[in-house]
């Protein structure tokens, strides 16, 4: 019977199940991914993460994001940072590189148990999120129940941030439904992440996010990420704020460079291995 090993980790409660491919090369598709991701029948999880050789020399490891829905992400800002922890746990290193389809990511292990990663250059432009069309990012024409006109903004991932009076007035239900809707509306080629936001008096901006692939999730770093930076092209705040999400506290700073630097803790909660039947006997 071959085990295959795991660890469980989160940031801010937004978890993943991490499988280092380096050590234990399984094949995983999109069924083992569903799989393992349920919470009744596999491990449970909002992603899996599979650590694989880098491909770029300047980079320590390549890392795939799996959704739930067998889907593969872009990118991740909690999972880089969770990522980011083992490879510093594991070189010694307090500066390290993480390659992933969306580009090459830098990360800096702090001495308080948090990570900080650079997650690239925010872009804005219509083409880039992508959209069907081309349209003002600053105020998207599309318009669902109580949200209207997000902001569009790409982390690597597309994403559109609806600002609202008080997200916390929101029912939880009405937030999955909607969420659920716009991720798959036709504005959007490759689905979004929708957010939903308030920017609050101390400055801080309260957040929750439905996750393409994944659903409502405790925490989204990228959804983090691109909540300030709309915020700030909005004239709502500064370039750096206080992310409240479900989980906790992320703190965003968009960079003139145009890069956005997410700060947050990470945990490791369990490892262990699981039979490699979960997987459909791979």
């Amino acid at each position: 019977m071959m085990r295959v090993r795991f660890r469980k980790m989160h940031g801010l409660g937004n978890d993943f199940v991490v499988l280092d491919q380096r050590v234990d090369p399984v094949r995983i598709d999109a069924a083992a991914a569903r799989s393992l991701a349920d919470r009744r029948t596999g491990i449970g999880c909002d992603q899996l993460l599979l650590l694989e050789p880098p491909r770029d020399p300047r980079a320590q490891v390549f890392m795939r994001i799996l959704n739930p829905d067998g889907s593969e992400a872009e990118a991740c800002g909690n999972g880089t940072r969770c990522v980011a922890a083992l490879l510093g746990a594991e070189t010694g290193a307090k500066s390290l590189r993480i390659e992933t389809v969306a580009g090459l990511l830098s990360a800096e292990i702090l001495g308080d148990g948090c990570v900080t990663v650079d997650m690239g250059e925010a872009k804005t432009g219509w083409r880039d999120i992508p959209l069907a069309r081309a349209m003002d990012t600053l105020r998207v024409d599309l318009a669902l129940g109580p949200l209207s006109e997000p902001v569009c903004t790409s982390i690597g991932n597309p994403h559109a941030t609806f600002f609202v009076t008080d997200v916390e007035s929101m029912d939880t239900g009405e937030l999955r439904r909607l969420g659920a809707v716009a991720e798959h509306d036709k504005l959007f080629p490759e689905r979004a992440n929708i957010g939903v936001a308030t920017v609050r008096r101390d400055g801080a901006i309260r957040l929750r996010v439905w996750e393409r692939g994944a659903g409502l999730t405790l925490a989204c770093g990228s959804g983090a990420c691109a909540a300030l930076v709309g915020a700030c092209r909005r004239g709502l705040t500064g370039r750096r704020a206080t992310v409240v999400v479900d989980g906790g506290n992320l703190d965003i700073e968009w960079r003139e460079d145009a890069h956005v630097m997410m700060t947050g803790p990470v945990a490791l909660p369990f490892e262990g291995s699981f039979d490699a039947a979960l997987l459909g006997g791979r």
